[in-house]
């Protein structure tokens, strides 16, 4: 391949791993609110038997939310690998492959939990009041093992990150104030990550402080690779 030809490569991955990026951060933010509102009402069964299309549409969002997560690490890790000089490096980038690889089988496993949810709601309202204590105590078990597996993916996606960040900053493919950026928000997610797991609320004023950095840091990241591109390596 000539060096040319290289470079158009670069190019075209860098549009499709951008365009990923948005999608990823547009779909996972997108789906919040309705899950949110549906998994922390009082009456949780019913609301979800109630809001079906609701449900379908902010589980569809985090499908290609998990689909996009998986194929921006496919699609970077052939840059990562090209660019490392050393057998550690080149350990973590595989890594790096793996988490995300990871990342988005916890996050299918959450969505079959919420799928599951949405079923047993229905044969709940089928059921009626004599049997309806056996449905809750269900679906608070499917709906406690969907938030863990969102949030035991959304750790592995920052430790990731932190490996992500690590190797660009030290290729110098995207501003090392992007890898930067990326090193410091990845902590602070991760942190309200594990706030959630306490308060039940990810839409709080702390969690939202604390997933902002990153989000919006990806969405910079994201602007950049479809705009500018990959920098050619330091190497």
């Amino acid at each position: 391949m000539t060096t040319k030809e290289k470079m158009n490569s670069t190019r075209k991955t860098a549009i499709v791993v951008g365009t990923l990026y948005l999608a990823a951060t547009v779909a996972g933010v997108l789906s919040v609110a309705p899950i949110t509102s549906l998994l922390n009402a009082p009456d949780m069964l019913a609301q979800v038997a109630a809001n079906e299309s609701k449900m379908i549409m902010a589980v569809s969002l985090e499908f290609i939310m998990a689909l996009a997560v998986a194929g921006v690490a496919f699609m970077i890790y052939p840059i990562l690998k090209q660019d490392s000089d050393s057998a550690s490096k080149k350990g973590l980038a595989v890594w790096y492959l793996g988490s995300r690889i990871t990342e988005g089988a916890l996050f299918l496993v959450a969505i079959l939990a919420r799928l599951s949810l949405l079923v047993l709601s229905q044969e709940f309202l089928k059921a009626g009041s004599p049997d309806a204590s056996y449905f809750q105590t269900g679906g608070t078990l499917l709906a406690a093992a969907s938030n863990y597996g969102y949030m035991l993916g959304q750790s592995v996606f920052c430790v990731g990150a932190v490996m992500l960040y690590y190797l660009l900053y030290q290729s110098k493919r995207v501003p090392r104030w992007l890898s930067v950026w990326g090193l410091i928000g990845a902590p602070l997610m991760l942190a309200a990550g594990f706030l959630v797991l306490v308060d039940g609320d990810p839409s709080s004023p702390l969690s939202t402080a604390l997933y902002a950095p990153l989000a919006l840091q990806e969405m910079v990241l994201a602007i950049w690779l479809i705009v500018r591109g990959f920098n050619s390596s330091s190497k």
